[in-house]
């Protein structure tokens, strides 16, 4: 019956999308993000080096490594669980990687991190967790080449612990070491020694990355270390089968939460999921030993998940949007719906190998069924939704095309020779209506609403910057599923392979007092402007200040088709879209009204006093 049931689903998968297509555009994606010094054989031309000096101000060579999405800021946190990923994909997906001639460039975009992570390892209880400032960074619209800003990095020591991302770096450094054995056993050798450093740091120096990084907390916050600590152990003993590994998962699994936590996430910030699938795994395997009772545990918990994706939870589910996606959060949601695929891809294997099946609160579910509900995330990206779009850019006929993406969204080097400056990206480049010159192929976007809507705008980054986390996921899916077709396409010569935000804000989140402006704020009107001015920098002579402004419904009826007007505006301004009349804006197209007591904020960047805002017209 599975048989026959996965056959039923192959069909499906010829007649739908070419899932190998949209793999290698997303191998794609992660050359698009490299940092460093580019190889002879990149096959994304409008990348230039860039970040050639990073780590050098603090005495050591941080040059590497993948920018997180549309900034340049290299975060350690999403970086290594992107290796993971990665990584878990080459170890359980051999195959049907071989049979798509990816393994080469899906072990190049592995390596790329794995040596940025060697590199960053510099003693065995110090790793340089990141590589540029946020807030600054956020400043500028610039390609990744003409970078102005402080590429400060920031490291974990025992006094400044960091047991999240140094533990996610130990099975990033793990699961590699398992995909690179087959090819380089003494590479996978060298990935071994770091991971175990690396692991053995994060569980003796205990602490919050973000607590000892503070310029990190705005953009990608831990919620805990607990997962990372057995997460990175549980990697460890697939990549060594050593039992003191596994031991530890089991004598910590009510202290660090592997058997308590039951959760309707995988992502780069709660791997318990992922650990829980993989020690179901061992015990699929027949391998738990004295330790089955306790796997059973974590076995459990892999049920509760996979049963809450699929619906028949007994009421404590996943939510989906009306098209069917999976919905965690506003921002970037389609990274949250990607690695919960992948995962449930995985597991789909796990049981269907030893035809075991899942018993749910509401009925059994097949291996093929999980499959199936995985394979709908993947259709819903490339194209099978509401909107008729693929989410995934450069695949198909109709995809986004204002990505919120510095290096995309700006002509590149070989094209514009000069170099361009922060406030000459927005005012040139960030607010131009022009589709970007560049296509980032393979970029996940963050998605749609909980309602499907998506609105194709530079500055709605919610939903349209593309990141590391999101993209790795599609790697092991897309090729999963293209395996079940039986079909191998060649690709085009660019496809050739080689020889060789989160929940994030794109703004800092300090602020400055905030005074009211009175005359804009006029008696009787429906909404008032709150202005603060939240940063400022100097470029030559000149200082630049970053307003806030926010608009806020003090009326008792909801506020539509609100028009405003902004005077003496003379930098680039974002969250408001342009109307054709002349320093009037409107609300942008992903807010329909603005309900009482509801607001909405819009940013500008320029030098001298601030704009002047008033009411136009509304309904």
């Amino acid at each position: 019956m599975i048989i026959d049931r996965v056959g039923l689903l192959a069909l499906e998968a010829v007649a739908n999308f070419d899932y190998g297509d949209a793999m290698d555009k997303t191998l794609l994606f992660f050359e698009a993000q490299r940092s460093g010094k580019l190889p002879p054989n990149q096959r994304v031309k409008w990348r230039g080096d860039s970040g050639l000096k990073d780590g050098f101000l603090q005495g050591v060579n941080l040059v590497g490594g993948y920018y997180d999405a549309g900034d340049h800021v290299k975060f350690g946190l999403p970086m290594a669980y992107s290796v993971t990923i990665l990584a878990w994909s080459v170890v359980d997906y051999r195959k049907e990687i071989v049979d798509l001639n990816q393994m080469e460039n899906t072990l190049a975009a592995i390596k790329w991190g794995t040596n940025y992570f060697i590199k960053a390892h510099t003693q065995p209880n110090v790793l340089w967790a990141q590589v540029g400032d946020g807030e600054s960074d956020h400043y500028c619209w610039e390609r990744a080449e003409d970078m102005t800003t402080p590429r400060t990095a920031y490291k974990l020591d025992p006094s400044h612990p960091g047991s999240d991302l140094a533990g996610e770096a130990a099975a990033a450094l793990a699961a590699a070491s398992l995909a690179f054995q087959p090819y380089d056993s003494s590479y996978s050798t060298l990935l071994l020694v770091h991971a175990k450093q690396l692991f053995s740091f994060a569980d003796t120096f205990r602490g919050l990355y973000d607590d000892s990084i503070p310029n990190a907390q705005a953009f990608y916050t831990s919620s805990g270390y607990s997962d990372e600590l057995l997460w990175a152990a549980t990697w460890l003993y697939r990549a060594t089968n050593d039992e003191h590994y596994l031991k530890y998962v089991v004598d910590n699994a009510v202290s660090l939460g592997g058997t308590g936590w039951a959760v309707r996430e995988f992502s780069w910030d709660n791997k318990y999921a992922g650990v829980q699938i993989l020690l179901t795994k061992i015990l699929l395997d027949g391998a738990g030993g004295s330790y089955t009772p306790t796997l059973k545990q974590y076995q459990a918990k892999a049920d509760y998940f996979t049963c809450a994706c699929l619906q028949k939870n007994d009421g404590y589910n996943v939510a989906l949007t009306p098209g069917g996606l999976i919905y965690v959060r506003e921002w970037n949601n389609l990274q949250y719906a990607s690695s919960a695929a992948f995962l449930l891809a995985m597991y789909s294997d796990y049981l269907s190998e030893k035809k075991a099946v899942l018993t749910c609160p509401e009925g059994q579910v097949q291996p093929s069924d999980i499959l199936s509900f995985a394979k709908s995330q993947a259709d819903y990206i490339l194209g099978k939704n509401p909107k008729a779009i693929s989410y995934l850019v450069g695949y198909g006929q109709n995809y986004p095309i204002h990505v919120h993406h510095r290096g995309a969204s700006i002509a590149p080097v070989s094209v514009l020779h000069d170099s361009v400056s922060c406030i000459e990206g927005f005012e040139t480049w960030y607010s131009r209506p022009q589709a970007n010159p560049n296509i980032i192929h393979g970029g996940l976007v963050g998605g749609p609403s909980k309602t499907d809507d998506f609105s194709d705008d530079r500055s709605n980054y919610e939903q349209t910057e593309p990141t590391i986390s999101g993209s790795a996921p599609l790697i092991g899916l897309f090729c999963k599923l293209q395996s079940l077709s039986g079909s191998y396409h060649h690709r085009s010569p660019y496809q050739k392979p080689p020889a060789s935000y989160h929940a994030r804000p794109s703004a800092p989140n300090h602020k400055a007092p905030e005074s009211s402006n009175p005359y804009n704020n006029a008696p009787g009107a429906p909404v008032t402007f709150l202005h603060s001015i939240i940063s400022a920098w100097k470029i030559g002579p000149t200082t630049y200040y970053k307003h806030k402004v926010v608009v806020k419904n003090t009326s008792q009826k909801p506020i539509t088709d609100l028009k405003l007007v902004v005077d003496n505006l003379s930098g680039s301004l974002w969250g408001l879209s342009q109307c054709q009349e002349k320093n009037t804006y409107e609300l942008p197209q992903w807010i329909k009204v603005l309900n009482p007591g509801s607001q909405l904020i819009f940013v500008y960047i320029q030098g001298g006093s601030q704009a002047k805002i008033s009411i136009k017209s509304y309904q």
